[in-house]
């Protein structure tokens, strides 16, 4: 005899999510019921946790575990504490901290090693979360070591790889330890080899990029060689270069120019014409 009666209908209802969130963030580094104790970084800070949670969160955990929980071994391994040496505590107790609640709290002195840990660990959510706090950051340190070390990132494969927008950033800075004419011809196979990549014209793909470079800081006879490369690939508008002819003719510049395309950069060698910038700019 078959019934008629139709399944009963169910519903999922939640409870407070800050409140669980809560319950959990209270075990992160509580020795209590803790079945796993890890020695962080170089003065070996205890952090406690649990196999469980750390196991069922993170695949990296989850196969450590298992490659240790034998029968043979398991009694001495649970009271061998793990020693993760390359590791800030406070880091770790990020990445922890995340597990437990999949909420961390960043500053900007752990967002950069907390990305690191969170790749290592393959934890995705975390790594955007660490990008997103840590990119101004992350983008400052990376622009530092670009201007302490201009002249050998710019003959790097990386450096052709940035993208316009990347470049465009660089090309804007002050500090660049390169000349003018270095980094010009590093923009010109840029736009080269992206070009090529793109399959687009020279100018189109470079067309930000080469209105942040200081033609105003190049000599008459430099602006006479770079003419004649332009006449090649058209990588400069010829309205730009003139501006710069004028500014030689007339020993001055116009009110109508950037100020900043005058400013020197930290590496550019001296010209003679150079007093004739504006004197803020000297």
């Amino acid at each position: 005899m078959t019934s008629n009666c139709s399944p009963l209908p169910t519903a999922c209802k939640h409870g407070r999510a800050t409140a669980f969130t809560a319950a959990l963030r209270s075990l992160v580094n509580n020795p209590e019921f803790s079945d796993v104790k890890f020695l962080v970084g170089k003065e070996r800070r205890e952090v406690f946790a649990h196999r469980c949670i750390l196991a069922c969160r993170c695949e990296v955990f989850h196969g450590m575990f298992s490659h240790h929980f034998q029968r043979s071994v398991v009694k001495e391994w649970l009271e061998e504490p793990l020693v993760l040496s390359e590791v800030q505590p406070d880091v770790f107790l990020a990445v922890i901290e995340f597990l437990y609640t999949n909420c961390v709290s960043l500053n900007k002195i752990i967002a950069l090693e907390v990305l690191t840990s969170a790749v290592e660990y393959g934890l995705n959510d975390l790594r955007k979360a660490a990008v997103t706090f840590g990119q101004i950051d992350m983008r400052d340190k990376c622009l530092e070591f670009i201007e302490n070390c201009t002249k050998e990132v710019v003959s790097t494969r990386g450096f052709y790889e940035l993208s316009d927008v990347a470049l465009l950033f660089i090309l804007k800075s002050d500090h660049l330890l390169i000349d003018e004419s270095e980094l010009l011809l590093a923009v010109r196979e840029w736009a080269h080899v992206n070009a090529l990549v793109l399959e687009r014209p020279i100018a189109e793909v470079a067309k930000e990029a080469v209105r942040e470079v200081r033609l105003f800081l190049l000599s008459p006879e430099e602006l006479t060689k770079l003419e004649n490369e332009n006449h090649k690939d058209n990588l400069i508008p010829v309205e730009q270069i003139a501006e710069v002819w004028k500014f030689h003719a007339l020993k001055k510049w116009s009110p109508g120019a950037q100020s900043h395309l005058l400013q020197r950069r930290k590496g550019t060698r001296r010209r003679e014409h150079h007093r004739y910038l504006n004197h803020s700019h000297k």
